[in-house]
């Protein structure tokens, strides 16, 4: 069993993760603090992909030597050069001599090598402290390196007859300005943002993070246009942003539509066919392959009917306004087939959320076999 001090010093890391979140992918969030005759001397958090690491962090930080502290680190130090040097050997020339971690690397460049490496070399090593907590965080990533698959979030706003719009074709705002702006907050945090092409023509987003304070960062915007019939003057065409814009077309497009997308600057990838869209799942590795951890399916209907009919959605951000608006709108899932309760997707793990009169219900998807 963990010791009380090993849980509190392992919390305090994990306040530290959290400061990176949406930021140091393709790389996971990770937090460190170490503590010396009881006292915390230092802190320190994974801040982007190419900077110093949690641990090198804190360890620059200290207030005073930190040779015979102890370190807390939400994840297992790495045991590899990559943009930046392993992080186990500055553990070993500081002095350090307990390393407490609260989960195993998965990362086949590490996966124990880092404490292995530590244990040789005279440290004293505590793992698994809030290991659920420290996993939690970094869900995407470790999809993303265990399978090479981005993890996968079905995010709408809907009435309480489950419609995203009043008539069908035509843009309208189902939810609050509460759950809009929670809505930019999971922006804020997420790789990359994906939704069909009729949502490009109907409602014309610019599918960026726009928050009131603080600094935001926009995701990648991937927009699945078998015919790249989506207008070229859509906003999403025409960004000021330092984040790009992918479409994905099927390979029998026009090559005169190729061609007119390809002077906006828009990347295009060129996908198969899977029934009466593309293969999503084809998709899905490609974008792990960009090595993006986590992509938000924002819609519309036909996107979200497919994504779980194919069983691609790990999680959920269902936002749920108290109105009805009627049956003339698109449902949430257009073209999902479902049999009966017992083979019904569903949410486990439930979590609600008040945002004025919405609700935000979230949880993990659960499929039948």
């Amino acid at each position: 069993m963990n010791s009380k001090e090993d849980v509190h010093f392992m919390r305090l890391a994990l306040q530290e993760a959290r400061k990176g979140l949406g930021r140091t992918s393709p790389n996971p969030c990770v937090g460190a603090v170490i503590v010396k005759n009881d006292r915390i001397i230092a802190k320190g958090y994974h801040k982007k992909a190419g900077t110093p690491h949690a641990e090198i962090v804190a360890i620059m930080q200290a207030t005073e030597a930190v040779d015979g502290a102890t370190l807390y680190v939400t994840l297992e130090p790495c045991n590899h050069t990559g943009k930046t040097p392993p992080c186990t050997r500055a553990i070993v020339e500081s002095g350090v001599t307990r390393v407490v971690v609260g989960m195993k690397d998965p990362n086949p460049l590490v996966n124990g090598t880092g404490i292995a490496y530590l244990m040789s070399s005279g440290v004293a090593m505590t793992s698994g402290v809030l290991e659920e907590e420290c996993l939690e965080i970094n869900v995407a990533f470790v999809k993303r390196i265990t399978t090479g698959l981005p993890w996968v979030i079905m995010k709408a706003g809907m009435s309480l007859d489950g419609r995203l719009n009043y008539q069908q074709g035509r843009s309208g705002w189902i939810t609050s300005n509460e759950s809009v702006l929670e809505a930019h907050k999971l922006r804020d945090k997420i790789d990359a943002v994906l939704v069909g092409g009729r949502t490009i023509a109907i409602d014309n987003p610019s599918l960026t993070t726009r928050l009131p304070k603080g600094r935001t960062k926009d995701p990648v915007r991937i927009i699945i246009d078998s015919q790249l019939s989506t207008p070229l003057n859509a906003k999403v065409y025409h960004l000021d942003s330092p984040s790009p814009t992918w479409v994905f077309h099927s390979e029998d497009a026009l090559p005169s539509r190729i061609a007119d997308f390809q002077a906006q600057g828009v990347r295009l990838f060129p996908s198969e066919r899977k029934c009466d869209g593309l293969n999503l799942g084809n998709i899905l590795k490609i974008l792990g392959g960009e090595e993006l951890s986590s992509v938000m399916v924002e819609g519309g209907a036909k996107v979200h009917g497919a994504f779980l009919n194919e069983q691609l959605f790990d999680y959920a951000n269902l936002f749920q306004a108290p109105l009805f608006a009627g049956d003339k709108g698109v449902s949430l899932a257009e073209g999902l087939h479902v049999q009966d309760r017992q083979n019904a997707p569903k949410l486990v793990s439930v979590s609600y959320k008040r945002l004025g009169d919405d609700m935000l219900i979230s949880g993990r998807l659960s499929y039948s076999k």
